[in-house]
């Protein structure tokens, strides 16, 4: 009898475990991406900011694309922070870009203390889905899943266009979770190459 017992808990409970615990991990590959800059509303003051800005004096910049309801979002936000933590005074930025969900529950996934990095609001609603250039970008890269939580992006500004709307034709892309020691030694020898920082090209 117990042994029924345990066999029912384990077929019960085991595939909400395995759910919890699934991930998305994705390689960092170049892309054709034809990124482009914009200009949308930050989380902390609801006014609007612009990539470009926000990319002034760093190294390398990661354009984090994220569902605040997304648990595969959820597994990667603690190694995109460890990562930020440890790379931010070498000139690494991390720009969160939030999709899908109202802004007061990606507030309430920070918490009081608020993001550790800037954070902006592209979407709102579920229905924007196909909207979304986040959208259209993922196509562009080959990124088959459904929602798109965590797409990941990154920028080198010394290699990106000073004007017009396409800030780079191509870029390194993650289609779903960091692979953290894969994108730590790619931040880490990006950071290295770019060492000396100067302005986007004209």
């Amino acid at each position: 009898m117990k042994k029924l017992v345990l066999l029912f808990i384990v077929l019960v409970f085991a595939p909400a475990t395995l759910r919890a615990q699934s991930h998305e991990y994705s390689p960092l590959v170049e892309k054709t991406v034809n990124y482009k800059n914009w200009t949308l509303n930050d989380l902390a003051n609801n006014k609007p900011v612009d990539l470009r800005s926000l990319m002034q004096g760093k190294k390398l910049v990661m354009v984090l694309y994220f569902a605040p309801w997304c648990p595969n979002w959820r597994n990667e936000a603690p190694v995109a922070a460890s990562l930020y933590d440890k790379y931010k005074a070498q000139g690494f930025e991390i720009v969160g870009v939030s999709e899908y969900g109202p802004r007061d529950d990606v507030k309430n996934f920070f918490g009081p203390s608020g993001a550790p990095y800037p954070v902006v609001t592209e979407s709102e609603s579920r229905e924007d889905r196909d909207k979304t250039p986040h959208y259209g970008y993922r196509q562009l890269t080959g990124d088959t899943r459904k929602w798109g939580s965590p797409w990941n992006i990154f920028l080198e500004p010394v290699k990106c266009n000073a004007t017009g709307d396409v800030l780079t034709e191509k870029a390194w892309v993650v289609n779903g979770e960091l692979i953290e020691a894969d994108v730590d030694k790619f931040i880490h020898d990006r950071l290295a190459a770019n060492a000396v920082i100067t302005p986007c090209k004209q």
